[in-house]
This record gives structure tokens, C-alpha cells and sequence, in this order.
């Protein structure tokens, strides 16, 4: 199980709209890697996640969601894997059957993996994520120092 604490953002029409904490890439290097370039140019776009609510909630309370790994593996097949085979299935049946030249070919796998890219899009919408609330976290009080304890 994958498991994510999130932060409710928004209350509409018996939906809870959740947002993760921003990560940093990581912090071996203090930002001179890629990973923290890429990070700081497209990963300012927080994206929020719907969940119907069964329970009372509140903006800013702390919510933990669980997602079966499993899924995770299925939905990565047809979204990664099947449009690079299709290109490659594109570019053989191009070379083979009709003996197309290298832009041919070229052009033939970038519409095969095209077409595999719609198909996984399909796919992937049509195939449900599994996740559950594990935990909803109690909103808590600021708690300040008073000067002398």
C-alpha cells in the first residue's frame, strides 16, 4: 500500500478536494542537481484530488489515503509500455510489409504510438483507482510560547 497524508483545500457538493504537501526532489545536493531544477520550473502547479465524503471534514484538516500498489504497476503498463510497442509494431509492419523507407517507417511508428497512446488514455480512464481513508487527523490549535515557561 502507498500511503499519502493530504490537506483538504476545498469543501463542494459532498466532495472534499485534497492537496499534498510540496516535496523537495531531494536534498543531497542543496539544488544543483536536475532533479531540483526540474522540480523548481514545473513543479509549482499543486493539482487537487476529489474524494466523495462519508465523514465531516473541514478546511486544513489532514487526511491519510492509501492506494493499492498493485494498480500502480497495471496503470504504469498501459501507459508507459504500450505506446513504445506499438511504435515498434508501427515501424516493423512499415519496414516488412511495406517496405517503406526510414522516414516512412519513422513516420509510421509515431502514428502507431500515437495511436497507442489513445489507447492507453482510454484504458487508463476506464480503470479505477482503489484508494481508501485511513486516517482523518483531528484539526489542532496553534500552540504559542508564553514568555516565562
Amino acid at each position: 500500500m502507498i500511503e499519502q497524508t493530504l490537506t483538504v483545500s476545498e469543501l463542494r457538493n459532498n466532495t472534499a478536494w485534497l492537496v499534498s504537501q510540496q516535496k523537495p526532489a531531494c536534498e543531497g545536493c542543496n539544488g544543483k542537481c536536475g532533479s531540483q531544477v526540474f522540480s523548481k520550473l514545473f513543479g509549482t502547479h499543486k493539482k487537487a484530488f476529489p474524494i466523495p465524503l462519508t465523514e465531516p471534514l473541514q478546511v486544513g484538516q489532514k487526511v491519510k489515503l492509501a492506494l493499492d500498489d498493485s494498480q500502480v504497476v497495471q496503470h504504469a503498463l498501459w501507459v508507459y509500455l504500450l505506446p513504445l510497442v506499438m511504435a515498434f509494431i508501427g515501424m516493423f509492419s512499415a519496414l516488412l510489409l511495406f517496405s517503406l523507407s526510414e522516414g516512412g517507417q519513422i513516420a509510421s511508428a509515431a502514428a502507431f504510438a500515437f495511436l497507442g497512446f489513445l489507447i492507453a488514455k482510454k484504458k487508463g480512464q476506464s480503470l479505477k483507482h482503489d484508494v481508501k481513508v485511513i486516517k482523518i487527523y483531528p484539526i489542532s490549535l496553534p500552540v504559542t510560547q508564553i514568555d516565562g515557561d
